[in-house]
């Protein structure tokens, strides 16, 4: 995500300080004070079974041969649960049900925490307007990659004594 340049109270630019040992974009203002603490973001991540497989899906912005599981952010006012339901809803067009929490998952390269479920799905899949592609993979041949969803995805098949 880009560094935020400007203190959203009062419009100052914002400048960069040691705040405990731990550089920090802070509003020069006194009166304001104003801190960036640049918090991980919520994201819920879904690993969805439909008819024996996964389903793995290709971000349209992404590269042609990179697949993750069904990701989004957190809305306010929902819970975990509400959020990644809806995500898989949105992004498939499947209604799907929890079927068990996988974990949480720090994803630091993007400053997120993947928030996972496993999820059972039904109905037709219709891709929503952020996706490219959704890839189907035989859960035994399914192979976690090394960051992101892909440690959800080495959760789960850990759990499942793969």
């Amino acid at each position: 995500m880009k560094e935020k340049q400007f203190c959203p109270f009062c419009a100052s630019a914002l400048v960069t300080r040691n705040l405990d040992g731990v550089e920090r974009r802070a509003c020069p203002e006194v009166s304001c004070g104003y801190v960036d603490w640049d918090n991980p973001v919520p994201v819920v991540a879904a690993l969805i079974e439909h008819e024996g497989s996964v389903l793995l899906a290709r971000n349209r912005a992404w590269p042609e041969k990179t697949y993750g599981l069904i990701t989004g952010f957190l809305e306010k006012g929902e819970s975990p649960e509400e959020g990644v339901v809806r995500e898989v809803r949105e992004e498939t067009g499947l209604e799907a049900s929890i079927v068990a929490f996988i974990g949480n998952v720090p994803f630091f390269q993007a400053n997120q925490l993947l928030i996972a479920y496993h999820l059972a799905a039904s109905g037709e899949i219709r891709m929503g307007a952020e996706l490219a592609e959704i890839r189907r993979v035989d859960p035994a041949k399914l192979r976690p990659w090394p960051f992101g969803t892909g440690i959800v995805v080495a959760r789960w098949l850990e759990g499942r004594g793969a």
